[in-house]
């Protein structure tokens, strides 16, 4: 998909498919926004909220893992729309709002899941390019789609916003002084946020951290970690899921163990 998005609602399959069946469908006729949709954690909540009967929109920087979620989701039975797109270009985040608003008119859940990591490093060794870069994906971006978005958020009957971070915005570590000042700054941000919408909307909302998740970015944090000790991203999925369907109030906080029990 261009830049210049022309977002169509896509063709749903005569038959739907067994997994969303009645019980599955708490979200139908609501439209999320997820980030850093195509792989990892951002991938399974997209699949989680659409096999719930939300029409999800799906963004990140390149469109070919993004396009082969948009197949599972259809061949399951849910609706999605890419709209691959470098969020460190504060223009196209704009474009994007307005083609949702274009055909949506509203936007019910809004998952702040991209994000990059960095070299972790001592502080005094930050290199500064690095640094920026960082800030600017993982801070400046994430308050851009705030801004842009919230008139959309407002406009839902109950707008949702689940931001991801992690244990190092709360509890510093060393070598990860970069990414957890980001991450430390964007819980701030959206709890910020939380409490400028609790009296004036009906606009929640919270903040997660996923915990040890078989993911590409822990892999590269610890390269000597064994996967099979962690959890699949298909268990933060579903519990962004349960939250989207229960509801919250701003601005939550939650933590999930490396393992869960499945359902």
């Amino acid at each position: 998909m261009s830049m210049g998005w022309k977002i169509n609602f896509p063709c749903l399959p005569n038959g739907l498919s067994d997994t969303m069946n009645t019980m599955s469908k708490e979200l139908a006729g609501q439209v999320a926004l997820v980030t850093g949709a195509s792989r990892g954690i951002g991938e399974a909540i997209a699949e989680s909220l659409a096999a719930r009967g939300a029409h999800v929109v799906i963004t990140a920087r390149t469109a070919g893992g993004l396009e082969e979620l948009e197949d599972r989701i259809h061949e399951a039975g849910g609706s999605a729309t890419i709209a691959p797109l470098d969020l460190t270009d504060g223009d196209s985040i704009a474009r994007l709002a307005s083609a949702i608003a274009e055909r949506w008119q509203q936007l019910d859940m809004l998952v702040l899941n991209a994000a990059m990591l960095g070299t972790l490093t001592p502080v005094a060794a930050i290199d500064g390019k690095e640094f920026n870069k960082l800030l600017t994906l993982n801070l400046i971006a994430q308050q851009a789609l705030i801004a842009n978005f919230d008139p959309l958020l407002r406009r839902a009957a109950s707008g949702r916003l689940i931001a991801l971070s992690s244990s190092v915005a709360r509890e510093p570590r060393a070598y990860w002084g970069a990414y957890a000042a980001s991450k430390a700054a964007f819980e701030v941000l959206v709890s910020s946020y939380g409490a400028e919408m609790r009296n004036i909307s009906t606009v929640r909302t919270a903040i997660l951290d996923p915990g040890g998740t078989r993911t590409q970015m822990r892999a590269r944090a610890y390269p000597g970690e064994d996967p099979q000790s962690i959890k699949d991203p298909a268990a933060v999925g579903e519990f962004v899921a349960g939250m989207m369907v229960e509801g919250f109030e701003s601005t939550t906080f939650h933590a999930l163990p490396k393992v869960m029990e499945k359902a």
